[in-house]
């Protein structure tokens, strides 16, 4: 796994298929998660792009796309269920799918350990 400044991590599967979602650390920061929005499956996005919406009982804020890509899948789970983000951040709350241009991109992130460096864990 990879994790970005912004708290996102990023799973790529035998595909090449990058799974993202928000790391155990953002998700309590944000408190009880109230309200998500997803992306379309079949949007193509740009690195930073603000993709997701996420709303939580002290706050919103955006999700940007950490590569160049398209959405191929969601997790409509949590779309009807938000409180999982909180439940399973790493897990069974991931946001989205995407197939990406460039997987040599991930290069630019962290591993595990350079997160937890990150967060002072």
């Amino acid at each position: 796994m990879k994790f970005t400044e912004e708290h996102e991590w990023l799973d790529v599967d035998d595909e090449g298929i990058v799974t993202v979602g928000i790391t155990a650390h953002a998700a309590e920061q944000l408190g009880d998660v109230v309200f998500v929005e997803l992306p379309e499956v079949g949007t193509e996005v740009s690195k930073d792009d603000e993709i997701v919406v996420i709303e939580s009982v002290k706050a919103a804020s955006d999700i940007l796309a950490p590569l160049d890509g398209e959405i191929v899948e969601v997790n409509d789970a949590i779309v009807d269920e938000p409180g999982k983000v909180n439940e399973d951040p790493e897990g069974d709350a991931w946001f989205f799918k995407m197939k990406v241009e460039d997987l040599s991109a991930l290069d630019d992130y962290m591993d595990e350990k350079a997160y937890k460096d990150f967060i002072g864990d």
